[in-house]
């Protein structure tokens, strides 16, 4: 039986990455056009069209496949945007987020938001008014803020109705997938397919600008990794693991 998986998250986190290792797979297939993100369950007014038309319209394509999927980063990002997928596709979505050092993160979305003529501040100056309060953004040009660039890396928070409405929720670390072979096995198989599969050469594992980027002063990095922490003990608590990014041992987390 054919079922839905969707990729929510988070922005800048390999996500372009993980699309490729999924749609590589001949049990899975990605929605078409896959840009721009379908974003569906954004809005009530277009989850009001239905199943039938979200199949027919994004996956026309499909030839049998297993999986039927779809990425769209702001969904991570939209509260109600659990409740909408549930409400049509129902509660049998494979549900996948893929998360990356924060730090890293932050510092990539400060790049994108530049690059695309959105972020003319310097990137020190960016994340140093970031943390002392946030930058209002206009929702009629970007779905989400371009300029979120630490509180979207406090993951928890966005991940907790996604959690709630689909418990089975995939949580994947970027860094896994690019240093562990065994882990694209186990992503498969915990997606219900083939897991012995192998994607050819995918090229580049982060959608990064070709430009240099700015270094981050240290005692940045580290105030940085401090407005993480609380969000980062949370997160390794839900793995059951000690995350590869933190510099220093969380607490209550297990680091053996």
């Amino acid at each position: 039986m054919t079922r839905h998986l969707l990729v929510i998250g988070a922005q800048r986190s390999g996500t372009t990455y993980l699309h490729a290792l999924l749609d590589a797979h001949p049990q899975i297939t990605m929605a078409r056009p896959g840009r721009p993100e379908p974003k569906v369950f954004l809005s009530d007014d277009v989850v009001s069209r239905g199943a039938g038309w979200y199949r027919d319209t994004y996956f026309g394509h499909a030839t049998g496949e297993l999986l039927l999927g779809e990425k769209s980063t702001s969904y991570l990002e939209c509260p109600a945007a659990a409740d909408r997928a549930a409400r049509v596709l129902g509660d049998d979505v494979e549900v996948v987020a893929v998360l990356r050092d924060p730090v890293a993160r932050a510092v990539s979305n400060w790049r994108f938001s530049s690059d695309n003529g959105l972020e003319t501040r310097p990137l020190e100056t960016a994340l140093r008014e970031t943390l002392a309060r946030p930058r209002g953004w206009d929702p009629a040009a970007t779905s989400v803020s371009p300029y979120a660039y630490l509180e979207r890396g406090r993951y928890v928070e966005y991940l907790e109705p996604w959690l709630e409405r689909f418990p089975g929720s995939h949580l994947l670390l970027l860094q896994d997938l690019l240093d562990d072979d065994a882990a694209v096995g186990r992503l498969y198989a915990g997606l219900g397919v083939d897991a012995s599969f192998r994607p050819p050469a995918l090229g580049a594992p982060v959608n990064e600008s070709s430009q240099p980027t700015p270094p981050v002063p240290a005692d940045l990095v580290t105030e940085l990794h401090e407005y993480f922490r609380d969000s980062d003990t949370e997160l390794a608590r839900r793995l059951g693991r000690a995350l590869p990014w933190t510099p220093t041992p969380l607490p209550g987390v297990s680091h053996a």
